[in-house]
């Protein structure tokens, strides 16, 4: 999923009103019936879900999940969640805000990993650090979300835009972010694992001048969320019980990939998109930081509202995060 373009954006105005368009899918909603749920390929997606059937998870916890259905286009994956076409999403968790304040019947079930994944990576020798790219070329898609959020940062911690600051040289996708730098084509690029690790795998000269983690956790103090869970209000209210034994597996999903990256990735790498060394790598450094924040905690739900105010004060989000958003039981 983290190789994949706009995860953040592409729930434009018009799917609050997909999302009511798709309101005969609820009556499949129903109290007892398997949740359903999906993962999107390439990307870590592939992973956990692969990772939660190799070690028989669902069946540990009671987790009654049918097979997960598989998805190749991030907007259909986000339309269709959006649309009620299935309970459990795994998605960036500002999407879901920005959908919920829509008045879409989603709330956040956990968190699973952080904004660490994201970093500003260079090969040129005349940067070694963020503000050195004061009048040099920066690789990035624009049209993503976390390029607005990474520009906020810049502008918040080092007063750099940007645009105007910084060239930027527009790319299609976040692979190719990288592909630029390792190519000498750009100064540098912004991307998020596993593209980050492929790139210093390839190109070990490579070095990252800026993460969006680290930089948000020295201004605040708190870990910037990235990637959640996310349920449909009108299944979870029929399926409490349902609820906390999925969010179980998840915690339980988190546990083992960090315990045991290897195995993870030997037992569950398949179809992810990258070779199992990389993905490997990935994990075992924290450059993909998977992290798990039950929305149950009032820590962790304060984690979220902390970033929910940096989206707000920077336009990322029209409003607060309300309790509403929460799934607390």
């Amino acid at each position: 999923m983290t190789a994949t373009p706009n995860k953040r954006e592409l729930l434009t105005a018009g799917l609050g009103a997909a999302a009511f368009a798709g309101m005969p899918s609820l009556l499949f909603a129903q109290s007892g019936a398997p949740a359903r749920w999906a993962y999107l390929k390439p990307g870590f997606t592939v992973l956990m879900a692969q990772y939660i059937q190799a070690k028989q998870l669902l069946k540990k916890n009671g987790a009654d999940m049918s097979d997960p259905t598989e998805y190749t286009a991030v907007s259909t994956y986000y339309n269709d969640f959006t649309a009620g076409n299935y309970d459990v999403c795994i998605g960036s968790w500002d999407v879901f805000a920005a959908r919920y304040q829509a008045g879409v019947p989603i709330q956040l079930l956990c968190m699973i990993t952080t904004a660490d994944m994201i970093s500003i990576i260079s090969g040129e020798k005349s940067v070694n650090k963020i503000t050195d790219l004061r009048g040099k070329t920066l690789a990035a898609l624009q049209s993503t979300g976390t390029y607005r959020m990474v520009s906020a940062l810049l502008k918040e911690t080092y007063g750099l835009q940007l645009g105007e600051d910084v060239i930027i040289q527009g790319v299609d996708n976040p692979a190719a972010a990288v592909t630029l730098v390792m190519a000498n084509r750009a100064d540098a690029g912004l991307s998020w694992e596993p593209n980050i690790s492929l790139a210093f795998n390839r190109r070990p000269d490579l070095r990252s001048i800026f993460n969006a983690g680290e930089v948000y956790r020295q201004q605040t103090k708190h870990d910037l969320p990235y990637f959640g869970v996310a349920v449909r209000t009108d299944w979870a209210k029929k399926n409490a019980d349902q609820v906390k034994r999925i969010r179980q597996t998840f915690a339980d999903c988190i546990d083992g990939i960090n315990a045991q990256p290897g195995d993870a990735v030997k037992v569950a790498g398949g179809g992810a998109g990258y070779p199992a060394e990389v993905m490997t790598d990935a994990i075992a450094s924290r450059r993909l930081r998977f992290q798990f924040g039950s929305m149950a905690d009032a820590a962790q739900r304060e984690t979220v509202k902390k970033a929910g105010e940096f989206m707000v004060r920077n336009g990322l989000l029209k409003k607060q995060i309300d309790d509403g958003f929460f799934v607390e039981s």
